[in-house]
C-alpha cells in the first residue's frame, strides 16, 4: 500500500496540547491531518502524563479566565462526541494565607468582571466544610464550585481516538530531525520519510527550540524537573472528589492538590515551581527528596489527615517562557507554522489550545483573544529577559 507522504496539516508532537490540536483539526480537515509523535503515545517525558490535573475558572488576569470558560466548553464538546464526559467536579479552593506572595483581590475582581459565581471563605467556614484543612484563623480562601479535574491520560487518549475515528494518521516513534519552508507550505522531516504539508503545528514543549532550530528561531526558555506525590491517606474516603475539592495555597512555596481519582488511590499533593533547572540532557526521573520534605512539612501543617505512606511520585517537564504565560501564535516569519506552549500549567487548557491551533491552521485567526500570548511580545525577545518566577527559583535553592 502506498504511503502518503502529503498532508494539509502536520502536528509535531502529541502530547496534551497537541493531541488536542489533531483531534480539531481532524473534525474539519478528516484525512488531511498528521500527527507526529517522537516517542510513544502517552509518554511520560514531558508535561502531559498523569491521571489528574486541576481545571478552574479562578484567575487573577482576566486572559486566563476567559480562556478557560472556552475551556470547558471544549472539554464538553470532546465529551459529547465521545459519549461520556470527561471533567470531574469537585469545587475548588484558593488559599492565601496572611502575608502570602498572592492578593485574593485579583482573582475576585477577575470572577466578578466575568459574572462566574464564587464565595469568599474564613478559615473557619474552610474548616467547617472541609475538616480535613487546618489553617490560621487569617487564612482567606475563595471557593469556586465549578472547579474540578480534568483526567489527563483519559483526555488526551480521547483527543487522540477520536482523531483517528475522523481520519487523521497519527504516528509514534517518528521524531522530527528538521523541518524547512517551501514555496507551498512547509516540509518535515522524519527517519522513515519526508512529509509535505500546507500549514504546520509545533506543539512539542521541551522539543519547542530543537524543533524551529532549522528556522532559525529559539525562544528564551527555561526547563525544570517537577513531581507530584500521591500519598494513602488513613481514612482515604474523606479525600473522595465529593468529599474534598481541589485546592492551590498561594504563597511561596506554592502548593496544589488534587482528591482521590484514577488508578494510583491516593491524595495528590505537589509543589508549584519547586524543582530545579534542568536541560533534556539532564532531567532525571528520580524524586527530588527536597521537594518532598517541603510538601510533608506542608501537609504536616495545613493537611495532616491526608498524609500516609507514599503511593507514587511522578516527575515531569515544566517548560517556561520569562513571563511564565503561555504561547499561542503563529510565527511572524512563517505564518504557515503556529505554535503553542502551554508553560507549565497548561493542560486544563489543552483541548481548547488544540482548538485554536487548528483554527489558526486552518482559518488563520481565532476568535479567541490570544494577544498577550504572542511569540514576539516584549519579553520574549530580549536577549536576556528577567524571570518572573526568578524568586521561587531561589527559594528551592534555600535548605529545607
Amino acid at each position: 500500500m502506498a504511503v502518503n507522504h502529503e498532508f494539509e496539516y502536520i502536528v509535531i508532537g502529541l502530547g496534551g496540547l497537541g493531541a488536542g490540536a489533531a483531534y480539531w483539526l481532524s473534525r474539519r480537515a478528516g484525512k488531511s491531518v498528521l500527527g507526529l509523535e517522537q516517542f510513544a503515545l502517552g509518554h511520560d517525558k514531558g508535561a502531559s502524563e498523569d491521571h489528574s490535573r486541576i481545571i478552574r475558572l479562578s484567575y487573577d488576569k482576566k486572559v486566563y479566565a476567559e480562556l478557560a470558560a472556552h475551556g470547558y466548553a471544549a472539554w464538553r464538546a470532546v465529551g459529547e462526541e465521545l459519549g461520556r464526559p470527561l471533567l470531574i467536579t469537585s469545587g475548588g479552593l484558593d488559599l492565601f494565607p496572611e502575608g502570602g506572595i498572592v492578593s485574593p483581590a485579583g482573582h475576585m475582581a477577575g470572577m466578578r468582571g466575568l459574572g462566574i459565581p464564587f464565595e469568599e471563605l474564613s478559615a473557619a467556614e474552610v474548616m467547617r466544610r472541609f475538616p480535613q484543612f487546618t489553617l490560621h484563623e487569617e487564612t482567606v480562601a475563595i471557593y469556586q464550585e465549578q472547579s474540578g479535574i480534568a483526567p489527563a491520560h483519559a483526555c488526551t487518549q480521547a483527543h487522540l481516538t477520536l482523531a483517528r475515528s475522523h481520519g487523521a494518521t497519527l504516528l509514534d516513534h517518528t521524531p522530527v530531525t528538521a523541518i524547512g519552508a517551501r514555496a507551498d507550505g512547509m516540509e518535515v522531516v522524519t527517519p522513515q520519510a519526508t512529509y509535505r504539508c500546507r500549514k504546520l503545528v509545533v506543539a512539542a514543549d521541551a522539543w519547542t527550540n530543537q524543533v524551529l532550530a532549522p528556522l532559525g528561531v529559539r525562544l528564551p526558555l527555561t526547563w525544570t524537573q517537577e513531581q507530584v506525590t500521591y500519598y494513602a491517606a488513613p481514612d482515604l474516603r474523606q479525600f473522595q472528589p465529593d468529599r474534598f475539592p481541589v485546592w492551590i495555597w498561594y504563597d511561596n512555596p506554592c502548593f496544589y492538590g488534587l482528591p482521590i481519582h484514577g488508578e494510583e488511590r491516593g491524595v495528590k499533593v505537589a509543589q508549584d515551581l519547586g524543582g530545579q533547572e534542568v536541560t533534556l540532557e539532564t532531567r532525571t526521573f528520580e524524586p527530588d527528596p527536597r521537594i518532598l520534605a517541603r510538601v510533608e512539612r506542608f501537609m504536616r501543617s495545613h493537611l495532616p489527615s491526608a498524609l500516609g505512606p507514599t503511593v507514587l511520585t511522578k516527575t515531569c517537564m515544566y517548560t517556561l517562557p520569562p513571563d511564565r504565560d503561555f504561547v499561542i501564535d503563529t510565527l511572524p516569519e512563517y505564518p504557515e507554522v503556529s505554535l503553542a506552549l502551554g508553560a507549565g500549567h497548561g493542560y486544563k487548557f489543552a483541548s481548547i489550545i488544540g482548538k485554536i491551533l487548528s483554527e489558526l491552521a486552518i482559518d488563520g485567526q481565532t476568535p479567541c483573544n490570544i494577544t498577550d500570548f504572542a511569540v514576539d511580545r516584549p519579553l520574549i525577545t530580549m536577549a536576556d529577559p528577567p524571570r518572573a518566577f526568578e524568586e521561587y527559583l531561589a527559594k528551592n535553592r534555600e535548605p529545607v
